[in-house]
């Protein structure tokens, strides 16, 4: 398939096939951070949608962090790659000291990215939820088990749109189970990373995140100009 140009690009042609929810009172999009958040960012702007962040921390493989052997979404949602974590052999006390590092870290960003803004209110609306690229799958997974939990602190949404430009199709296959619709641009057989679909992939940054969801804030307050000015 042809490499999208870099994440904005791929927002703007992933909110090509979410026009169904556009200029709806009832929609919220969710970045994943920090990847996910440029892309839901041009998706919430073309749907004319507010924009806010699911924190999700993925649970790497100690020594191989990169591999996922699980995932952990705001309000403790924790998945498990089960398959993953009985071929290595990850001992129990190992997949709990990992959890709470990066439950440390989850808190430290929520707070980084939102200030003392609480989260979106989400109860009885449709989420668009985003990410970048959608490789095992653990991450979303664990985003739409916090938002379909019973009673989450947010409220319980009417309907979970699952979107990305590009997944695994095993991915999906998973994810359609869960979610009420996934939407890809792309499912490659041969996936083995997010970033080999993009020309330009750099590492977003906490600052970028925070600008972004500030900017699109201030750009739908009534009356507000709208520009690019001051990103990081």
């Amino acid at each position: 398939m042809e490499r999208f140009e870099d994440r904005r690009a791929a927002g703007a042609a992933l909110a090509r096939e979410l026009t169904a929810y556009a200029a709806r009172d009832d929609v919220v999009v969710l970045g994943l951070p920090r990847g996910g958040v440029p892309v839901a960012a041009e998706i919430a702007r073309a749907l004319a949608a507010p924009l806010d962040v699911l924190v999700v921390r993925k649970l790497g493989v100690p020594g191989h962090e990169e591999l996922a052997m699980g995932a952990l979404a705001s309000g403790g949602t924790r998945i498990l790659n089960d398959s993953i974590v009985r071929e290595l052999g990850i001992p129990a006390a190992v997949v709990e000291r990992v959890t709470a590092a990066e439950g440390a870290e989850l808190s430290r960003r929520e707070r980084l990215f939102r200030g003392d803004r609480p989260p979106l209110r989400l109860d009885g609306l449709t989420v668009v939820l985003v990410d970048d690229g959608i490789a095992t799958g653990a991450t979303m997974r664990s985003a739409v088990a916090a938002l379909t939990a019973d009673g989450p602190a947010t409220g319980r949404p009417a309907r979970v749109v699952v979107a990305a430009p590009v997944a695994a199709p095993e991915a999906v296959a998973t994810l359609r189970q869960m979610a009420d619709e996934v939407v890809t641009l792309a499912t490659p057989a041969a996936f083995l990373a997010v970033g080999r679909w993009y020309r330009n992939f750099p590492q977003i940054s906490d600052d970028e995140v925070r600008w972004l969801l500030d900017l699109h804030r201030r750009e739908r307050a009534p009356g507000a100009p709208t520009g690019t000015a001051g990103r990081p």
